[in-house]
């Protein structure tokens, strides 16, 4: 028998399951019978090179590489949107949560959880040091840690391509006294510190040494009572967090977030036991515990960052959509400076999430007919409760649909801004007054281009929004950076009107 069909066939069998497709529904995707699946699954079927483009494009998942191996779009712009589209559970919560079940020593179940690529890098390195991982009905993820953790096997290349690996490092500090995590990777966005990640565990006896390619991690276990936070980051508070959460007694966290990623792995831990309380301002209580051993199940809310995506989308392209369940508490901003530039939507009433804690809201976005204004003042991210940071980048396409000159203010990122500027590809004007600022001139006509992703989530996205806009073919190459923090994003696009294919090239 063909070792390498056996092991090509081993390969479409795991993806096809981690993409929770039956072999009947692959089947009906790829345009051929369950019975010629099974054949490939089990290596008795040779594949040619044009098969294996086609099992990619559905599985959405590169399988060889002769060339540069890129997944790509093709886009058909110009079409209006239409329909409702339901979000996804939040990325940022995902990944959150997954460092946040090496606190516990029972069963964790996650339900409705986003199958992305950066929730399959932490997946990755969970199983390397020997967390079994696996995915059950769809979207349902269960997770058993082992007593004893293989932290010498940790896989370093997946581990790179993530920075939310830092956030390791406040779990396995209860239970190690040295051990090493490799560089974080993810998005390239100027020097993006982790100071503060360092200066936090260090209140805990946490002692930190970046060597070549790692951090050497360690650990005199001590309660730090009260930790200010050198930042007031969302992954630094989530850090903290989990040091404090495995720290018996009372921890007082000063400066941290309580972003919507935080507030997920908060209820989270409140599930195992940890108390949790959100103070006046910026201040944490935890009361953590020594041992945790829980058999729990926990779902995150939705994510506002997706929410915003669309709403982008549908104004960009001038359609009226229904987006689902939006998290309101974490776009109420949002949507209020777009209701300062012309923006008309209606809101559904309130009612929670899952998790049985956040309010979500239906909220439809109508058409504007080109009669949108520029704000007078700069758009602008903050700590919750401002502008999430991640949810400014998509002002971006807005603004170019507004009458005037709008100004962007991205400060918390020393790159990003620059990345904007990749919009003038399809056809925006923007000036940049300096690598934090930005200047936006509507209204545009937006043109089809040929761009390969920036190394960014979020700009790549703009791309992708601004050639839904723009009328003709054009190709966005290369999204694997899109596909870490959206999941089926074309597919779900596609529902919703827009004309977009997947293509590799090998």
């Amino acid at each position: 028998m063909n070792t390498t069909n056996e092991k090509i066939g081993q390969l479409i069998a795991q993806i096809r399951q981690e993409r929770g497709l039956t072999q009947a529904e692959f089947a009906k995707k790829l345009n051929t019978s369950q019975s010629a699946v099974n054949r490939m699954e089990h290596g008795k079927q040779n594949l040619s090179l044009e098969t294996m483009g086609r099992i990619s494009d559905v599985l959405n998942k590169q399988l060889i590489s002769l060339g540069s191996g890129a997944v790509n779009l093709r886009i058909e712009g110009g079409h209006e949107l239409s329909g409702e589209i339901t979000l996804k559970t939040s990325k940022n919560a995902a990944v959150g949560l997954l460092c946040a079940s090496l606190l516990n020593y029972g069963v964790t179940k996650f339900l409705n959880f986003p199958r992305i690529e950066e929730v399959y890098r932490i997946i990755e390195v969970l199983e390397s040091i020997g967390v079994q991982v696996k995915w059950t009905n769809g979207n349902n993820l269960e997770i058993r840690r082992p007593e004893k953790l293989k932290l010498d096997k940790m896989n370093a290349d997946a581990a790179r391509k993530t920075r939310s690996v830092l956030m390791m490092m406040g779990p396995l500090m209860h239970d190690y006294e040295n051990f090493q995590i490799p560089y974080a990777g993810g998005c390239k966005l100027g020097s993006r510190t982790v100071a503060p990640h360092l200066y936090a565990l260090e209140e805990f006896g946490v002692d930190i040494v970046a060597t070549k390619g790692y951090y050497d991690v360690t650990v005199n276990k001590k309660s730090a009572d009260r930790v200010i936070l050198y930042e007031a980051g969302d992954t630094v508070t989530e850090n903290a967090l989990f040091a404090a959460a495995r720290t018996p007694g009372e921890t007082v966290i000063e400066f941290g977030t309580t972003n919507y990623m935080v507030q997920d792995v908060a209820f989270f831990l409140q599930k195992l036991g940890v108390k949790v309380e959100f103070g006046r301002g910026t201040s944490i209580k935890v009361t953590g515990v020594s041992h945790i051993k829980k058999n729990v199940t926990y779902s995150p809310a939705e994510d506002p960052i997706e929410a915003m995506f669309f709403t982008s989308a549908a104004i960009t392209t001038n359609s009226e959509i229904t987006i689902r369940r939006v998290p309101i508490q974490f776009m109420s901003l949002e949507l209020l400076k777009l209701k300062k530039m012309g923006v008309s939507y209606d809101m559904g009433e309130r009612y929670k999430a899952d998790n049985g804690r956040t309010d979500l809201v239906d909220v439809t976005i109508h058409k504007h007919n080109g009669k949108l204004k520029a704000l007078t003042e700069k758009i602008h991210s903050a700590a919750y409760p401002g502008i999430n940071a991640d949810n400014l980048p998509y002002f971006v396409p807005i603004a170019a649909v507004a009458h005037g000159r709008t100004l962007i203010h991205d400060w918390m990122y020393e790159n990003r801004a620059i990345y904007y500027t990749e919009m003038t590809k399809v056809g925006m004007q923007v000036e940049l007054a300096d690598p934090h600022r930005l200047y936006i001139q509507g209204p545009t006509k937006f043109s089809k281009a040929d761009v390969v992703c920036p190394p960014a989530l979020r700009p790549a996205s703009l791309l992708l929004i601004g050639m839904l806009a723009a009328p003709g073919i054009s190709t966005l190459r290369n999204v694997y950076t899109i596909n870490r923090g959206y999941e089926d994003l074309a597919e779900r696009l596609n529902s919703l009107g827009a004309s977009i294919q997947v293509f590799h090239e090998f």
